[in-house]
């Protein structure tokens, strides 16, 4: 028996005065009007209401059921239009999860200028990159992923991008030319280190020839497994390294960063945003990944890229 909705039944006949009026009322027939009401009376053990050929009237035990039945609805009818009211109003909590590059790189740099158009929504950000991320815990966990990821996941692809190969300017200089990706192995060369045995060789791709790539042996000078210090360090001119372009874009618009080797990339990736589910997404949720879209997207257009 669906008790929940025994009580609103027997709560509109009551109102209505009679099991046909109620059905009326509430788009059912009469016979299964009349069959939640005999359910719930089962289950209580007790009369609701007295029927006689003319009239419908209320037990005492009916009289004081309906009076405690009121109640409950009333509290569950204002708990749902509470829950209803946050999930269409900008308002409340957005629980985001993100790795520390993305944290620092792509939300912190949206953060005011959300919070300034929507000051009703307070961001709670968990800052941590684990191998298995539990995206129920959270609204929103952002990821970036190879151009192929393929999880079974709820996710919105935000942006597609490529990493870069930069130097400064000055690291340039003095430096033997680099008019072929072979060149690298003459320079000092700053990679990421990621899980496992480190690889020999660099994979570059061409930018526009999608199937064409070439793989350079190199023989790294600094080798970190922390894109922040990395970004520090060919900033400071130890080197080249690979970098998001959304990262280094503004050191490209100003010129304290060069693109090296510009016809290539060293890899495609997607940036997502992956929810727990697809199904009663708030609009808070919702306008905050718009926002997010639209300021990565103007980031990117800058570059003219």
């Amino acid at each position: 028996m669906d008790r929940l909705l025994s009580m609103r039944v027997f709560r509109q006949v009551a109102d209505s005065g009679g099991f046909a009026g109620a059905a009326r009322e509430l788009e059912m027939s009469p016979a299964v009007v009349t069959r939640l009401v005999a359910d719930l009376e089962a289950h209580l053990g007790v009369r609701l209401l007295q029927r006689t050929t003319r009239r419908m009237a209320l037990t005492d035990a009916g009289e004081a059921y309906l009076t405690r039945v009121r109640a409950i609805l009333q509290d569950i009818d204002d708990a749902e239009a509470v829950v209803s009211a946050q999930n269409q109003e900008m308002r409340g909590v957005l629980r985001i999860q993100a790795p520390p590059v993305l944290a620092v790189h792509v939300l912190a740099p949206v953060i005011a200028g959300f919070r300034a158009l929507h000051p009703g929504v307070v961001l709670d950000i968990d800052v941590d990159a684990p191998n298995d991320p539990r995206l129920e815990d959270h609204d929103i966990t952002l990821l970036a992923t190879n151009v192929d990821f393929d999880a079974a996941i709820i996710a919105r692809p935000l942006i597609q991008s490529f990493g870069v190969l930069v130097a400064t300017p000055e690291y340039l200089v003095h430096r033997p030319a680099l008019a072929h990706p072979q060149d690298l192995a003459q320079h000092d060369c700053l990679r990421i280190k990621a899980a496992g045995p480190k690889p020999a060789s660099w994979r570059l791709l061409h930018e526009t020839e999608q199937d064409r790539a070439v793989d350079v042996s190199v023989m790294p000078v600094l080798w970190v497994n922390h894109i922040d210090t990395l970004l520090k360090a060919v900033t400071d001119g130890a080197g080249i390294a690979a970098m998001p372009i959304e990262l280094v874009g503004p050191a490209l618009s100003a010129k304290t960063l060069v693109r090296v080797l510009p016809e290539w990339i060293t890899g495609r990736y997607t940036l997502y945003a992956a929810m727990p589910s697809r199904r009663f997404v708030p609009l808070r949720t919702r306008v905050f990944l718009d926002y997010l879209s639209i300021q990565i997207r103007a980031g990117v257009a800058e570059l003219g890229v």
